[in-house]
């Protein structure tokens, strides 16, 4: 037996399952309608997504969209559905382009997301208009056989960990594995074509649209003009095409099911750093409380530039891993030293600019020896200002280019002996046991 034949029948609803899944969403579906009615509201209610196309595993989300007429005020139509969803589903309000509830329905959870009905995706009023032609585009182009393996292009990316555009996974929509497995005809078609993909790889289903820069590129098949693959980052493309071909060379329920990362005791962590001898910082702020989805994209921007400033001073960083919780935002990195020589090297302007003896009047009295010339330029070694890594962040984070929403005034360093002793063990597991997920 393949494996896919397995992972099928370990992921497709049985008929019973179905009929209780569908069943529920027609029963919100009905309860919705008669809400609105009740109010004397004129909407439309429909269930889009995975269940309305049949592409779901176990456990699926419902999204119910409520479809205003476009002659509604924008304003009218999010209060109207963010009532809808706290009367209907006790649901909590989240932000997408606008605001949108989520909450449970009798066992199933459920997104309920006030929208327009536009008469085609040229005219849309917000992002979400488009949603209901991508459940249409999919059900009109596909048949049961095809909707499995787009069921398995799914829990492939679940496994492998690159599903999801939310900014955490800066991974594969359920959308976007739909229409990919559509695109090259089954699950093992798209990993074969993904195998040669490269950065900057153009797919285009029905019409191309304009040009994009993106590691990957898919043009809507009902909106030509967006890229449903604008979520997807480099590192997590390139994660794809690697387990792409793994998987093709030895193909393993591993894939689709990988065992939990098991987490490094103290001890170990311990152990595995004092081989390594490198140097630990923890970076901590004060969760701001925003909204998730922007929070997490704040994090891996404020990553990234932490990351740039430790390599610009010359910490030489490694690796690094984030975190959150209701409090805190808490980076770690891993550094070649924490610990900078107290001299360095301090490079001048060029010998024949006419205001170099400017350089060479503030250093003629300097205790580390004057300047000299190489490769055409004053240089001079001076005693270092700052040496060790929180010194340097804590100087530099009011221009290091962090998340706006962080405060500045938060920032907490734990240095490498308070890291190992006390550090995340999740996130150091992450650092010094970077395998991927089919690999343990």
């Amino acid at each position: 037996m393949e494996p896919e034949d397995e992972v099928l029948r370990r992921i497709v609803p049985t008929p019973e399952e179905c009929g209780e899944i569908v069943g529920t969403a027609e029963s919100l579906k009905k309860a919705a309608e008669e809400y609105f009615a009740a109010k004397g509201i004129d909407v439309s209610v429909r269930y889009v997504g995975s269940v309305a196309k049949g592409t779901f595993l176990r456990d699926p989300d419902v999204d119910l969209f409520i479809m205003f007429p476009e002659s509604v005020p924008k304003t009218d139509m999010e209060r109207l559905g963010i009532e809808a969803g706290i009367d209907l589903i006790d649901g909590r309000m989240m932000y997408a382009e606008h605001p949108y509830t989520t909450g449970n329905y009798r066992g199933l959870s459920v997104d309920l997301v006030p929208c327009y009905a536009v008469d085609s995706a040229e005219h849309l009023q917000t992002s979400v208009d488009r949603t209901p032609f991508h459940t249409d585009y999919i059900l009109s182009h596909t048949d049961p056989t095809l909707r499995d393996q787009m069921r398995l292009t799914k829990k492939f990316m679940k496994g492998i960990g690159t599903y999801g555009a939310e900014p955490d996974v800066r991974g594969f929509s359920g959308y976007l594995c739909e229409v990919l497995t559509l695109h090259y005809g089954g699950f093992r078609e798209l990993l074969k074509a993904a195998s040669s993909w490269r950065e900057g790889t153009v797919i285009v289903q029905e019409k191309r649209g304009p040009d994009m820069d993106a590691p990957l590129v898919l043009y809507d098949p009902v909106d030509r003009k967006r890229n449903v693959a604008s979520a997807v980052h480099l590192d997590t493309m390139c994660r794809f095409i690697m387990a792409a071909r793994e998987y093709l060379a030895h193909p393993d329920l591993k894939f689709f099911f990988p065992s939990p990362r098991k987490l490094m005791d103290r001890e170990e962590v311990m152990r595995t750093i004092e081989e390594r001898g490198t140097r630990f910082l923890t970076v901590t702020f004060s969760n701001p409380g925003i909204i998730e989805e922007n929070l997490q994209a704040q994090i891996w921007k404020s990553q990234y530039a932490l990351l740039r400033r430790l390599g610009e001073n010359g910490f030489g960083p490694l690796m690094a891993a984030h975190g959150y919780d209701n409090d805190r935002v808490t980076i770690i990195f891993e550094m070649e030293r924490d610990v900078l020589s107290k001299l360095h090297r301090h490079a001048g302007p060029p010998v024949w600019i006419g205001t170099s003896s400017n350089f060479l009047e503030k250093w003629k009295d300097n205790p580390c020896g004057q300047p000299f010339i190489e490769a055409g330029r004053w240089n001079v070694v001076a005693e270092r200002g700052l040496r060790t890594a929180p010194e340097v962040l804590a100087s530099e984070i009011h221009r290091s280019g962090i998340g706006k929403d962080l405060d500045q005034s938060s920032v907490c360093f734990t240095g490498h002996d308070g890291t190992v002793a006390e550090g995340d063990l999740a996130l150091l597991t992450e650092i010094l046991d970077p395998r991927e997920p089919w690999e343990f």
